[in-house]
């Protein structure tokens, strides 16, 4: 992630350690994990393995998980298919079977110039995008007011967000074009064709009724795909195991694990680190977060050297 205009203490890019910490963007999310992963394999090499370990690193994850699904179709089927996945984003080592689906969008809104003295001339694009906007936020809303809090997802509800706009010229022409991005999140059990099948019913009708000469075109930058809970799973069982924990627990964010189940492998999240610090000034990963998940890995290697279930 970019660190342009982030007040940091140290530079950035050459891990720092002081107070128990390590600093360095991408140290929590997930560079700690990988780290360990990797000092992990000339041991992983000199043991009698009877179970494989895998260590898969994507691309993109960042932007919409663009590498993941790549993998997942080059994996190989019969005996050499994983049997399980254990992502190690950072749930400060607790064992996450559920994160929801992330859907990202590009929408792009014509008009047509004129000069703001006779607006009537003119089509405003960012007018008519303000329609759209509005249009997202009324869903927001209609989702948060019915949110599940027995979900366990923070927050127990669909969420939408507009993360960019750009249009217009001047302040006296009319905009011409407008552009955003904008996406939403579901929870596991909300259908998200049926949300975009809402955004495109109301462009068709409301939108073009108050705006008939504007041109609106969305295409898809992103899908992600939700991360359901599966009780009971083997991976749940031996990450629990390995962690020592007798219960699960959800994430916010998303990753590459939906991509996984999608492909019928049985997959959780469990890192070291905290999310909460992740993108931020001063990213840090705290060393006892490191040493448990150095732990957590020992264990999965004895583990691969006993060949159980």
């Amino acid at each position: 992630m970019p660190v342009g205009g982030q007040a940091w203490d140290s530079d950035p890019f050459h891990l720092t350690e002081r107070d128990g910490r390590l600093y360095g963007r991408g140290s929590a999310d997930m560079k700690g994990f990988i780290a360990l992963a990797l000092a992990l394999v000339p041991e992983a090499l000199a043991r009698p393995l009877r179970t494989p370990l895998h260590l898969a690193l994507s691309f993109d994850e960042e932007v919409g998980c663009l590498g993941a699904p790549l993998l997942v179709r080059a994996l190989p089927e019969g005996a050499a298919r994983p049997r399980l996945v254990i992502i190690g984003e950072p749930t400060e080592m607790r064992v996450a079977n559920a994160h929801k689906s992330c859907h990202v969008f590009r929408t792009r809104i014509g008009g047509h110039e004129a000069h703001a003295s006779t607006p009537e001339r003119g089509v405003s694009a960012i007018m008519a995008a303000a329609g759209f906007i509005g249009e997202i936020g009324r869903l927001a809303a209609a989702h948060r007011a019915r949110a599940r809090p027995q979900s366990a997802f923070d927050p127990p509800y669909t969420s939408f967000n507009v993360g960019r706009i750009d249009g217009g010229t001047a302040f006296n022409i009319v905009a011409g074009q407008c552009e955003l991005d904008w996406e939403f999140r579901t929870l596991p059990e909300d259908d998200p064709e049926a949300l975009q099948r809402q955004i495109e019913d109301f462009v068709a009708g409301d939108l073009r009724a108050a705006h008939p000469a504007a041109t609106v075109a969305t295409e898809t930058l992103a899908m992600v795909p939700a991360l359901v809970p599966d009780p009971g799973s083997p991976a749940e069982r031996l990450a629990c195991r390995l962690a020592g924990a007798n219960a699960t627990t959800t994430v916010a964010f998303v990753s590459d694990a939906g991509h996984f189940q999608g492909a019928g492998i049985p997959t959780v999240i469990c890192g070291p680190g905290s999310i909460n610090q992740a993108h931020q000034p001063n990213e840090y990963i705290a060393l006892d977060q490191l040493a448990a998940g150095q732990a957590f890995l020992d264990r999965l290697l004895d583990w691969a050297c006993r060949g159980e279930d």
